[in-house]
């Protein structure tokens, strides 16, 4: 499973306006939620939020990504967004983050959960593709890096 397989153009948004970490999280949850795999958004929340109090997501470099599992979608799902400015996400690193980028499972696709987040963290270790996200204008643009980054340095 590729990144663009779940990210599609009407699920990003960029340079969000300041917002906070729970804003931003609570943003993309909303942004998911209207995809007919989204059965119960509040259950997608809880889960989304009860990962985030056994650790930040915030893996570093100004990237976070906030994923759960839950039996509240039919199949993994994400959003992705950047913000104007960056925020304080609580990292790992102590730096502030620019790039979100969440997902959601359900319970029975662990694998390929675990793969789509491998995966998502192999191409984020990379300075000039963060720097291209954070400078995309449009979601189409964001969606057009992510294509050519997968099919240049992933395996199907």
């Amino acid at each position: 499973m590729k990144i663009t397989d779940i990210l599609t153009e009407d699920m990003i948004r960029t340079n969000v306006p300041d917002k906070g970490k729970t804003e931003v999280i609570n943003s993309l949850i909303e942004i998911v939620s209207h995809r007919d795999k989204v059965h119960d958004k509040e259950k997608v929340r809880e889960a989304i939020f009860e990962r985030e109090k056994i650790m930040s997501t915030g893996v570093g470099n100004g990237f976070a990504i906030p994923h759960g599992k839950t039996d509240a979608v039919t199949d993994i799902v994400g959003a992705f967004a950047t913000t104007a400015d960056p925020i304080d996400y609580q990292s790992l690193d102590e730096q502030p983050v620019r790039i979100v980028l969440l997902l959601v499972g359900p319970e029975t696709m662990v694998g390929q959960h675990i793969k789509l987040l491998s995966r998502i963290s192999r191409l984020m270790n990379k300075e000039d593709f963060r720097k291209r996200l954070v400078q995309a204008e449009s979601p189409s643009k964001v969606f057009e890096i992510f294509r050519t980054e997968e099919s240049a340095y992933c395996e199907a």
